[in-house]
């Protein structure tokens, strides 16, 4: 707690925490304008009780937690102050709860229960909320979040936030307005570029700063945080001067293949550009300048280009990628201390398919990428793609493609289909395994990878997707521990074990019946949004049971696996929950991790909550 300023003792360092996601806390104090908030109805002793009854909690380390009362709610203000930032967190909050997170104690970001809001406002979650003030010129009305990858009460939710602080000139008058350059919740992009006038409600002090400290509402409602990082980011100005360059004409394989030639051109040029360039292809080019370090620090350097390209700063070598062919944009270090350096870049290329490109950009870990060339040498996005996305219609759509699981290229699934929802509520499944692999709510999928130019066949989904477990989830065991079956190419081509028979559409709903068959077992998966479309219903049912034993079902894995007092599971450190219908689930340790599996008779049903 010595990070942050003396405070009341409803905020405490714990070691993990469990939200019953039953328990409406129903705080009575939420943002709300003074004169209408509604005065709680609830004794002091009624809150305490439905905050215990809501949120447990062990000893250790590694949490932030508010519990609050009557007596105790005092916000958690930061010892230090910040101007530009990037925060990330993540926050877990009970049903019902309310709080947020003030940058420079006077731009809050709405920390709230927002689980199933279809169209969010700016008083949920990741919203930048309002003020209350009266006088026309005075009045902001906060924004809400483009869309809502809530997680239900309970979850892990994480948050990413840029922010750039107000500027003010030398006689303190702002300049610039603070803004939120980007705010991404579960991984989802709710803000981008979203300028904040003035204070929202309840800020530490009702004017704006080049400084400030963080604030964190600690008298709406009980919250909890973890894995909370941030970076202080600064602007430093670097330049280049002195700069000249040599032009070559010609078939270039290597570096030093022009330059000991004679250059058809040279000259000295204000900023560092590829223009200087007669012929789009078969050239080489050379500069050399002065670059300008404004402080100490160990930086990282990008020489971006087509073709081949080499950059040496102080005589020391950065890059040295000689194909004409190739291009790059990789970033490397160097520590400099403040002071002017020598530089050279030597670039040339032999491809036509691409355009002649050149830019140089420096970045540390407190400053932003400042690029030190001309637009023009290296544009960003000149080669814009309209994004390609597939929605639900008001019937449900389904969508073969790869799917790279957790947005990992080595663990791309190629059996995948995809399956849209009118709800809003949507899944892959993977057909190779029958098993059901990632649900999301929202907007469906981007289809660019798949269909722009060549496509290499995958989609991505694009809301907040949760991503389950890969690989086969029905198999017989020989014991209870042993661990499922892997399938591979081989048990595919031979049809051994489980063998996939595409699906058929249910004519009441037109959603898919999913049909595989195991080991003589002939299967068939239902899946479909539950609970006003907020979970996903997963059925499976077996025929042809047979009297061979050993039959077991998994539903879940991750690092841990914790029953909660409803009966449900929360799964891999409370990213989403299972609740089983039917059975005694079990929780087992199987290489490193922990499994929840369940005995099969002839039907298995549980729910994904997220």
């Amino acid at each position: 707690m010595s990070d942050f300023r003396p405070q009341a003792g409803n905020w405490q360092i714990v070691g993990d925490v469990t939200m019953n996601p039953n328990v409406d806390v129903h705080e009575a104090h939420t943002s709300a304008a003074p004169e209408t908030k509604k005065k709680s109805k609830r004794s002091k002793d009624e809150t305490a009780t439905q905050h215990v009854q809501a949120v447990s909690f062990q000893p250790g380390k590694g949490i932030l937690l508010n519990i609050n009362d009557e007596t105790k709610k005092d916000n958690l203000v930061s010892a230090f102050q910040h101007g530009d930032i990037e925060l990330e967190f993540e926050v877990m909050l009970p049903k019902g709860s309310n709080s947020g997170i003030y940058l420079q104690g006077r731009y809050e970001v709405q920390l709230y229960d927002s689980w199933g809001v279809k169209d969010p406002k700016f008083s949920d979650i990741g919203g930048i909320y309002r003020n209350w003030e009266t006088a026309k010129d005075k009045i902001y009305m906060g924004k809400a979040p483009l869309s809502n990858p809530a997680k239900a009460p309970g979850l892990w939710q994480k948050i990413r936030i840029a922010f750039r602080a107000p500027r003010f000139n030398a006689a303190g008058q702002k300049i610039t307005n603070a803004r939120f350059v980007s705010v991404e919740l579960n991984g989802v992009l709710i803000h981008d570029n979203v300028e904040v006038p003035l204070p929202t409600g309840g800020p530490i002090e009702n004017n704006e700063k080049p400084m400030g400290p963080l604030l964190i509402q600690g008298d709406h409602g009980p919250v909890a945080i973890r894995n909370m990082q941030y970076r202080l980011m600064k602007e430093v100005a670097f330049s280049l001067s002195d700069i000249t360059y040599n032009t070559y004409y010609g078939s270039f394989k290597t570096i030093s293949d022009f330059t000991t030639l004679k250059p058809a051109a040279s000259g000295s040029i204000p900023q560092l550009t590829c223009e200087v360039l007669a012929n789009e292809d078969a050239y080489g080019v050379s500069y050399k300048g002065n670059l300008n370090v404004p402080e100490d620090g160990t930086y990282q350097f990008q020489l971006a280009h087509t073709g081949g390209g080499r950059l040496v700063i102080n005589n020391q070598e950065l890059t040295n990628l000689q194909r004409p062919d190739a291009s790059s944009r990789d970033w490397v270090s160097i520590t400099l201390k403040a002071g002017t350096y020598p530089f050279e870049i030597y670039n040339y290329k032999e491809a036509s398919w691409m355009p002649p490109r050149l830019g140089l950009t420096v970045k540390s870990e407190t400053t932003y990428p400042q690029p030190l060339h001309a637009y023009n040498s290296f544009p960003p996005d000149d080669e814009p793609v309209s994004p390609i996305y597939v929605d639900a219609g008001s019937q449900p759509k389904l969508l073969r493609a790869f799917l790279d699981f957790k947005g990992d290229r080595k663990q791309r699934l190629t059996h995948t289909i995809g399956v849209a929802d009118p709800s809003g509520t949507h899944y892959v499944y993977d057909m190779k395994s029958g098993n059901l692999v990632c649900v999301w709510h929202g907007s469906f999928v981007d289809a660019t990878p798949m269909w722009h130019d060549r496509g290499d066949g995958s989609f991505q989904p694009r809301g907040a997707a949760q991503y389950l477990f890969n690989n086969q989830p029905l198999a017989f065991l020989a014991s209870q521990n042993d661990p499922f079956p892997v399938i591979t190419i081989d048990a595919l081509v031979k049809n051994d074990g489980h063998r996939g028979k595409g699906f058929e559409l249910d004519e009441l709903t037109n959603r898919p019946v999913f049909k595989y068959s195991y080991e003589g077992l002939d299967v068939e998966d239902k899946i479909y949004p539950d609970d006003q479309n907020r979970i996903i219903t997963h059925e499976v049912n077996v025929k042809n049971r047979g009297t061979k034993t050993g039959l077991y079902y998994k539903l879940g894995e991750g690092s841990d696996i914790t029953q909660l007092a409803d009966g449900s599971y929360a799964v891999d450190n409370k990213q989403y929950y299972i609740k089983v219908t039917g059975g005694q689930p079990v929780v087992r340790d199987v290489n490193g991790k922990k499994e929840l599996i369940v005995a099969v008779d002839t039907t298995v049903k549980y729910s994904i909550i997220w």
